[in-house]
């Protein structure tokens, strides 16, 4: 332990030197009226992959780039760098006879880190490397902390979140990440503009918290004196745009949760419902996985993928399953045998089900659902719709065309973790307002996640909506598997992480 103590605070003070070094370094430039933070706009030709990709008609021609300078090799009268910039790195060449001394000696200050631009004349190198061989060159702005050592770069997690700058500087499968995000969204998008799809925006401040259950942030309005909440779902707002005669809909934005935060969670993420008229819960598992589908093949040339050692395969069609018979299949419990709800209660009893209400206030189809989480959903690997849930827990959604008790919803698995959510909507008000009522009800009994009433969704479902299928996806999850990320803070650029202390 002794020895990690001095190892440690030797790292520390050979840190705090380098920052002292640097700060003289840009006092000095300051002091010959260089000041790297005076630069302002930078005539840049190329991207440092234009070089790259047109060799052939840039050869011997001089170009500008700009970037961060990452590694430099200058010793006696010439060496070799890289500079880095969004597209990737090239190699610069710099020599006494082309520069001067002076130049030379100047660029040879120059840290890592810091960012340059550079004139120079294309060519290879002996080894066949596109590089520049520098003519003119300016430091542009100065780094003042060091960059993690590069061969152990940064590795903690919590830092890498923390520090997604330094993450993103370091780690070049990082960058490919977030690349890759944003052309999953633009495919996502694609897809459903394709499909004849309007994109909207809701409002993400509401009177209400409605569209889902969990629990929202709270905040307040000074004009107008009252609560307000964080939008946790968008879906009552676009149900009311259905109303309004948009048939197909969609809205791709954050949504907020006040909820715990684990690799599959994060108070702040990425959602997207969209709803079409005259379209029910079998139109939106086709959606579902054409989409998932459609995405795979842009990013990856297949719908195959691995996902932490584990192939996954999107070509549609996925498998369908009933909750009643995914229970039956793995926990061994067939509920159709199942009479009343105080034998479902003596089962959760038996299993030792967990609820957030007494055992003997819970439904039948309370219990199916807890031991479908409990003994099924990490067991759905492959791509699965998991169909007809108990009305009780859908409280938006239409009955089962000839089984009542059961509601026409699906939620699709992957890897053993929810990805999408849908439903054939409910659209008659009278039977809405009662199953609000009880979910009222809910809330009394200790559910705080529960629905609540919303009196305007109520009013524009009694001006009348066609029958409509809706679907919900986490697009955060959906990345997460396509970009074989663990977790889901991987995929968000800035997670929310506690405060450090100061």
């Amino acid at each position: 332990m002794a020895n990690e103590e001095k190892s440690v605070k030797e790292l520390e003070a050979k840190y705090n030197e380098q920052v002292l070094l640097r700060r003289r370094k840009l006092a000095e430039l300051q002091k010959q009226g260089k000041d790297p933070f005076d630069v302002y706009k930078v005539n840049r030709t190329h991207t440092s992959k234009e070089v790259k990709d047109n060799y052939d008609t840039l050869e011997g021609t001089e170009v500008t780039v700009a970037g961060r300078l990452m590694s430099k090799r200058v010793q006696g009268k010439a060496g070799f760098s890289d500079v880095h910039d969004r597209y990737g790195k090239i190699q610069l060449y710099i020599r006494i006879d082309d520069v001067g001394e002076e130049k030379l000696k100047e660029y040879k200050t120059f840290d890592i880190g810091d960012f340059i631009s550079v004139t120079g004349r294309v060519f290879k190198t002996k080894t066949e490397e596109i590089s520049l061989h520098i003519t003119d060159f300016q430091l542009i702005s100065k780094s003042l902390k060091p960059l993690p050592e590069k061969w152990h770069g940064l590795k903690d997690p919590d830092l890498r979140y923390r520090q997604r700058e330094v993450d993103l500087v370091m780690n070049a499968d990082v960058r490919d990440v977030f690349m890759k995000r944003t052309a999953i969204i633009r495919y996502i998008r694609e897809f459903l503009d394709n499909r004849g799809y309007l994109e909207v925006e809701t409002p993400i401040l509401s009177p209400i918290a409605g569209g889902a259950a969990a629990r929202p942030f709270t905040t307040h309005h000074n004009a107008l004196d009252i609560n307000m909440y964080l939008r946790i779902a968008t879906e009552l707002y676009l149900k009311r745009l259905i109303v309004g005669g948009f048939e197909k809909v969609y809205d791709m934005g954050k949504n907020f949760r006040n909820e715990g935060i684990d690799i599959r969670h994060n108070p702040e993420f990425t959602m997207i419902e969209l709803y079409e008229a005259y379209a029910d819960y079998n139109d939106m598992m086709e959606i579902m996985e054409n989409l998932a589908a459609y995405v795979c093949q842009k990013i990856h040339g297949t719908t195959k993928i691995d996902y932490q050692g584990t192939e996954i395969d999107f070509t549609p069609p996925w498998r369908r399953l009933t909750m009643i018979d995914a229970v039956k299949e793995y926990a061994g419990i067939d509920f159709n045998q199942i009479a009343s709800d105080e034998e479902a209660q003596k089962i959760a009893s038996e299993k030792h089900l967990q609820f957030k209400k007494e055992i003997k206030d819970c439904t039948k189809a309370d219990i199916l659902n807890a031991l479908f989480e409990e003994y099924v959903e990490d067991k759905l690997i492959q791509p699965t719709f998991l169909c007809d849930y108990p009305v009780e827990i859908s409280p938006l959604t239409k009955k089962k065309r000839g089984n009542p008790a059961f509601t026409e919803r699906f939620e699709g698995f992957i890897y053993g973790r929810e990805l999408c959510n849908a439903y054939s909507e409910l659209n008659d008000p009278i039977v809405q307002r009662e199953r609000f009522t009880q979910q009222s009800k809910e809330r009394e009994l200790g559910d705080d996640e529960a629905y609540v009433i919303d009196e305007e969704f109520m009013n524009a479902l009694e001006i009348g909506m066609p029958p409509t299928g809706g679907l919900g996806i986490g697009v955060d999850r959906l990345i997460m598997l396509l970009t074989n990320s663990f977790s889901i803070r991987d995929v968000l650029l800035f997670p929310t992480m506690k405060p450090t202390q100061n």
